[in-house]
């Protein structure tokens, strides 16, 4: 028994979203109706947005309310690629494809598990110069199987239990996000009241933020890494593997860092992007090199400030933009912060090194799920998976397979 194979046109009406002018924020933002921009997407079950906008908003805009249990996949930005299935009725803004499948032919969670097993190959799709995109003509132009729906909800069971063993994984990882900070503050108190006193300082008065920005395609740096906003992972720093410069077309100038910088990135800095990559390379315009000056701070002492609440609430406070938030260098510098006794952050910074290199040893062992699950995935969508099943329920699933035929014929 083979499966169909279809276009996503042929059994899914997509579209997009639209911003209410910013100009207007308080006719337009602040109501009742959830609204999601591409960077909330982190390929799982939205139930909450940062943001909401009023019923005017959505009237005079081309945002459009998108039912529960759509899909979503954000088309360009730094997540692109990335999806979620939408747990309540919202709307969106433009950067963002919606998929609502027809019940007859494909379950909702059948679909959005296959578009996460193919990302990568959607993502080799992408056009366009600086930020490369991915069009909803290809989205709809996505070959998805449609097995019976009872073998659909099989794979989708087993599939459901796989990711709640992955779920595991972020449980450790939302603990391990909570050490940090909370040592942080044991030692140093909370930056924004700063209760043991400290004395202050500026932020360009201890750090140098790097400004130096070299051509990517001379020789010296085509074996380096590229880092773009996207190979940062969100909290906890992560680099996600980085592409070499020779491999990235870059089109235009770049920043150089060394092991001795942080990267901060400036686009939405309430993603809260901050890496520490200790090796050499280049990054994104968009992101600002970092390094103490003098050994007035400790790298790690600064890497936990910048994730700080208190850094945070003022990053987000000074970068508001018509179209995308951004910190500028001089917004940067004048942020004001407790500097402490040098002999205690040199203390903080010898035991963050001691959670790290525990950090580094279950990130190995959460990559060897990771493998495993994937696996998981390439054998539920070519069938082996359920071919078992499948053959103890045969005659129910072709009598299936000829409603969904006449469903797709219709």
């Amino acid at each position: 028994m083979q499966w169909f194979f279809r276009k996503i046109a042929d059994f899914c009406d997509t579209g997009s979203g639209g911003t209410p002018s910013r100009r207007k924020a308080d006719l337009y933002y602040g109501g009742d109706i959830p609204w999601i921009k591409s960077g909330e997407l982190n390929d799982s079950v939205l139930f909450k947005t940062d943001e909401t906008i009023t019923n005017k908003g959505l009237k005079e805009s081309s945002a459009k309310l998108v039912p529960a249990g759509s899909i979503l996949i954000a088309m360009y930005g730094a997540t692109v690629g990335k999806t979620a299935l939408l747990g309540i009725n919202a709307t969106s803004n433009q950067a963002i494809c919606n998929i609502q499948p027809n019940p007859e032919i494909i379950e909702n969670k059948f679909l959005w598990y296959f578009l996460k097993s193919n990302i990568k190959e959607l993502l080799q799709k992408r056009v366009g110069g600086a930020q490369p995109n991915i069009s909803q003509q290809i989205i709809k132009e996505i070959k998805t199987p449609i097995p019976p729906i009872s073998e659909q909800r099989r794979i989708v069971e087993i599939l459901e239990q796989a990711d709640r063993l992955r779920n595991f994984r972020t449980d450790a990882d939302a603990k391990a996000q909570r050490i940090l900070p909370t040592l942080f503050i044991q030692m140093f108190g909370d930056p924004a009241t700063n209760p043991m006193g400290w004395d202050t300082v500026l932020f360009n008065e201890v750090v140098e933020i790097g400004t130096q920005l070299v051509d990517p395609n001379q020789p010296k740096f085509l074996d380096l890494p590229h880092i773009g906003g996207e190979h940062i992972e969100k909290e906890t720093g992560r680099i996600l593997s980085p592409p070499l410069v020779r491999d990235s077309n870059l089109l235009s100038n770049k920043f150089k860092f060394s092991s001795d910088h942080i990267l901060l990135s400036k686009i939405r800095p309430y993603l809260n992007k901050v890496a520490y990559p200790r090796f050499y390379g280049v990054c994104s315009a968009d992101i600002y090199p970092l390094r103490p000056i003098k050994n007035n701070v400790t790298h790690w002492y600064l890497v936990s400030l910048l994730k700080t609440q208190a850094f945070l609430d003022y990053a987000k406070a000074h970068s508001d933009r018509l179209r995308i938030p951004k910190l500028n260098k001089a917004q940067l510098g004048a942020f004001k912060f407790p500097l402490p006794d040098p002999h205690l952050m040199v203390a903080f910074d010898e035991r963050v090194e001691k959670i790290i290199s525990v950090e580094n040893f279950r990130f190995a062992l959460q990559e060897k799920i990771e493998t495993l699950y994937q696996v998981i995935l390439y054998r539920a969508f070519n069938g082996d998976l359920t071919a078992s099943w499948r053959e103890a329920h045969i005659k129910e699933l072709l009598q299936e397979m000829e409603l969904q035929a006449k469903a797709l014929a219709s």
